[in-house]
């Protein structure tokens, strides 16, 4: 059994030495390996595959998406930090609830009344009603190789708003798990042993 063993292993160790094999990239990689916003050394980042076998129409629906996403999470990354430097001091509801009393972050959900909601409804209503009559990307009129460093910019920019809007989330959510409960405090800070 022993010997056994030891020649599994020097036949599995082997393969070590033989030469890699190369393969072919990807119909989706070498399609889309130009656009802006793939930058070295990741070069175009799709490890789910969403992106294979797609038209290139549907690509620019799909960087759009990404684009309005990041746009919205600079602004919510911007919107969740202003508030512990600087508050506007107006009221929600005239005489009965101010800004300065809204807490900040997760808990200001709780907070706002539902005519609170409804003024913040409306404006990203009217945000977005204006956007079905321009542009959807705001293209600036810039020379080709300053637009395509800013619009990578961009796309970088709100990838990072992204990821950081999700863990000021996280973070915020914190306070929001009991110790004991066996689901959200254990998703949130990854640490279960403390609680048991």
């Amino acid at each position: 059994m022993m010997k056994l063993a030891v020649f599994a292993s020097l036949i599995a160790g082997s393969s070590a030495f033989a030469p890699a094999q190369v393969g072919r990239a990807s119909t989706s990689v070498q399609a889309f390996e130009n656009e802006i916003g793939v930058l070295p050394p990741t070069g175009f980042f799709d490890p789910a595959g969403l992106s294979d076998g797609i038209s290139q129409e549907k690509f620019d629906s799909y960087r759009l998406a990404e684009l309005k996403h990041g746009r919205a999470a600079m602004l919510a990354v911007l919107g969740y930090v202003a508030p512990e430097t600087y508050r506007f001091g107006y009221d929600l509801i005239p005489g009965e609830l101010s800004t300065n009393d809204i807490p900040n972050g997760v808990a200001a959900i709780k907070a706002i009344p539902f005519g609170g909601w409804a003024q913040m409804i409306a404006f990203v209503g009217c945000v977005e009603t204006y956007g079905w009559f321009t542009s959807p990307t705001g293209v600036l009129d810039l020379p080709d190789d300053i637009l395509a460093k800013r619009q990578t910019a961009e796309l970088q920019h709100g990838r990072l708003a992204m990821l950081a809007f999700l863990e000021l989330i996280r973070h915020d959510s914190q306070n929001l798990a009991q110790p004991g409960f066996d689901g959200l405090d254990n998703l949130i800070t990854g640490l279960p042993f403390l609680y048991n």
